[in-house]
């Protein structure tokens, strides 16, 4: 049978969120306060985060943000500066593919409809496509601000798709797994070790949708 395949890309088919750790480790370091924990720190940045909103432009809006609510001294110039250079440095790093993700992208795609479903700021994910070599695999990329239900539904519609042999491929259950499941679709749940922890939600089966769990990408190939 031959199946729509929507499919996740930050931390399903590249790494992303582990250049976000480092550089919230790095701030967090630098910020260095005298009476909060960093767990503390971070569940103030967390906050802000989901208002800011995705990407590293945001992320460093974000931490720029923490700093100046959370450092018992004026700001400065030079460290205004700093806090820019730990966002800056997520976007230096070369995007580096999953392992399995190539092999596996080209055993698929003439098998079934593939669509490269990502949220995030439309500039910096379309870099990203770019960057990654992949973007032929896919008949086309759709980028949205959010991945909820709505988005499912909407998508669906736009593409005149059939839910029953629709998929969604991706790490994140709030994003990935529970909406799409929610909206009537099936989904396909790979974990990744270092999924954004704003992400993490327990993995709610609902809606008549199938849910399928795999330990990695590439064993997409076992099962269609």
């Amino acid at each position: 049978m031959r199946y729509n395949l929507f499919v996740d890309a930050d931390d399903t088919l590249w790494e992303n969120n582990i250049y976000f750790e480092q550089a919230t480790h790095d701030f967090i370091l630098f910020l260095n306060h005298p009476h909060l924990t960093h767990a503390e720190v971070r569940a103030v940045l967390d906050g802000i985060e989901r208002l800011m909103g995705y990407g590293s432009v945001n992320f460093t809006k974000s931490l720029l943000e923490t700093y100046r609510r959370l450092a018992e001294k004026d700001m400065q110039d030079e460290d205004v500066q700093q806090i820019r250079r730990f966002g800056e440095q997520i976007q230096s790093h070369p995007l580096q593919l999953l392992a399995g993700v190539q092999e596996t992208l080209d055993y698929l795609s003439p098998r079934h409809d593939l669509v490269l479903l990502t949220k995030g700021d439309h500039e910096e994910q379309t870099l990203k496509i770019e960057r990654s070599g992949i973007e032929g695999y896919f008949k086309q990329a759709i980028i949205v601000p959010e991945k909820d239900v709505h988005t499912y539904h909407r998508v669906v519609e736009e593409l005149q798709l059939d839910r029953q042999s629709t998929w969604m491929i991706g790490n994140a259950p709030r994003s990935d797994i529970n909406p799409a499941l929610a909206a009537g679709l099936n989904a396909v749940y790979i974990p990744h070790p270092d999924t954004w922890h704003l992400e993490h939600e327990e993995v709610q089966q609902s809606g008549e949708g199938q849910l399928l769990t795999l330990s990695a990408f590439a064993d997409l190939r076992i099962y269609f």
